[in-house]
């Protein structure tokens, strides 16, 4: 990978900050970029990391999603201080490193813990003054960069079912409280829910912790639920792992569904968000590498294709 102005000034500051925890003569660490995307650029020295937010991050909902972070340590990852400093013009934040999902070791995911976790960051009163949770606007984001992209068939189906949406879930309105959910402007929301948003902290065993603030706020409590909703209809997630995790969330109380009986009517809409978010980028990857989709891509854009013709009352029997 090419280092840019912006990598290498963020993997010094990670190895300023990490010696500034743990002062050493010698640096024996080494540094590693863990991710460097336009949306974040994340690296890593010794128990440090260090990630530039995206170009459009807005300084005070950062902080102000630093400082809930901060106040729930025993849900969130809390950052090692809660106010972002500026760096080539992105807010770039410090962390704990946290032992992350193994993806070698699918049996393994921590499905119950993610779902009692996230049961207890919605039963969580949200702070005053935190910005509406991101989730909508990332997947409206993914459908102008698809219709940004040149044409492919693939994308008809993406489309149409995200056309199909009501106006909220296209963050074209306010989000609404649901039948049989708490208020949307009262309930702490994650975001953007998967098992890369989890890690072990203090590391390599302590308990587990959601990571990544960046869509955190106040909404629809099922946008949590609706990517291991989506996984499981397009039959990318065994159903008895996503009864592992719906019933750790149950148990723990979580107010997205109800605490028995079909689910489906309560994740169906942002369940079919997410797969067209899934399927938008999946086109817009697989358009620019100049390949066909994968059998995974392959799968959420034939979901797309039957969300069109499944009425919402019948959404149960898509997930089957």
């Amino acid at each position: 990978m090419t280092a840019t102005p912006l990598l290498s000034a963020l993997t010094a500051r990670a190895k300023a900050k990490a010696h500034t925890r743990k002062p050493t003569d010698t640096c024996p660490c080494g540094a590693d970029t863990l991710a460097d995307r336009p949306d974040g650029t994340v690296v890593r020295h010794a128990d440090t990391v260090a990630k530039a937010h995206a170009q459009d991050t807005t300084p005070t909902e950062l902080t102000t999603r630093l400082t809930t972070a901060t106040h729930l340590p025993d849900i969130l990852l809390p950052p090692l201080t809660p106010t972002p400093v500026t760096l080539h013009g992105r807010l770039v934040t410090f962390w704990p490193y946290g032992t992350p999902v193994d993806p070698e070791d699918p049996d393994a995911a921590p499905w119950e813990e993610a779902a009692t976790l996230l049961a207890r960051l919605h039963r969580t009163p949200a702070p005053p003054g935190l910005p509406p949770m991101r989730g909508p606007a990332k997947a409206a984001r993914a459908i102008a960069r698809l219709r940004a992209t040149a044409p492919q068939p693939a994308a008809e189906p993406v489309l149409h079912a995200w056309a199909a949406l009501p106006a909220w879930a296209k963050d074209e309105a306010p989000m609404p409280a649901l039948p049989g959910q708490p208020a949307a402007h009262t309930t702490l929301c994650h975001g953007d829910l998967h098992l890369g948003q989890l890690v072990r902290h203090p590391a390599p065993n302590g308990p587990w912790l959601l990571i990544d603030v960046d869509d955190l706020g106040i909404g629809t409590p099922t946008w949590d639920l609706a990517r291991p909703a989506a996984w499981y209809a397009c039959g990318l997630l065994p159903p008895d792992e996503w009864t592992r995790f719906l019933t750790a969330y149950r148990t723990a109380g979580g107010p997205a569904v109800p605490a028995e009986g079909d689910p489906w009517p309560a994740l169906d809409i942002a369940a079919r968000a997410l797969t067209v978010q899934t399927a938008a980028l999946a086109v817009v990857k697989a358009t620019a590498a100049n390949r066909p989709l994968d059998d995974v891509q392959q799968a959420v854009v034939d979901a797309c294709a039957r969300m069109g013709s499944v009425p919402p009352e019948l959404a149960h029997e898509y997930a089957k």
